[in-house]
């Protein structure tokens, strides 16, 4: 049995982009779980316009709104915002991904700023898309986006200076004794 030549296209291009997919969509919710879900479920949607989006152009940047869309619509229902207290230990860690120190701190700092800043500057610097490419993804203003990534990286450098204490070294704790 072989593959309809759509359905090779689309796998393949899945299994280049996926990884990618699912660290922004993470960026954008700060839990490796809901990203994968997010991440399905954009790519369902891609799955079922493929012809036309890659006859279109860039599937790349159509399933990016379509992430940044399930987030802001999972983030503007509250009953899906319910975490059980047993889950919120196992928000940050995915057993299948490994980062550096850093890499906590940085992201423990972009989950504190607030949604729509932290998607433009996930989309700006992660994605390394323009202002203009993040102002047509997000379907705003390239004045818009601009404003929002000013924001975006005073809030992101205010929640690194002031990081929880409990992150502190031990050269720190103890000269405050």
């Amino acid at each position: 049995m072989t593959d309809h030549p759509r359905e090779t296209d689309f796998r393949t291009w899945v299994l280049e982009h996926r990884t990618r997919l699912r660290t922004t969509a993470f960026l954008l919710c700060g839990d490796w779980y809901l990203a994968d879900d997010l991440v399905q479920d954009a790519l369902g949607r891609l799955y079922s316009r493929w012809g036309r989006v890659v006859a279109a152009g860039d599937p790349g940047a159509y399933v990016r709104r379509i992430l940044c869309n399930l987030h802001t619509d999972h983030r503007r229902r509250p009953a899906r915002r319910e975490i059980s207290e047993a889950d919120v230990a196992t928000l940050h860690a995915h057993p299948q991904t490994r980062m550096d120190e850093r890499d906590d701190d940085l992201i423990a700092a972009l989950l504190r700023v607030p949604a729509g800043q932290r998607a433009v500057l996930v989309l700006r610097f992660f994605e390394d898309l323009s202002v203009q490419q993040t102002a047509a993804l997000l379907r705003t203003s390239p004045g818009n986006v601009k404003s929002q990534t000013c924001r975006g990286l005073e809030a992101l450098r205010s929640a690194l200076r002031t990081r929880p204490a409990e992150t502190a070294g031990p050269a720190e704790t103890q000269g405050a004794s």
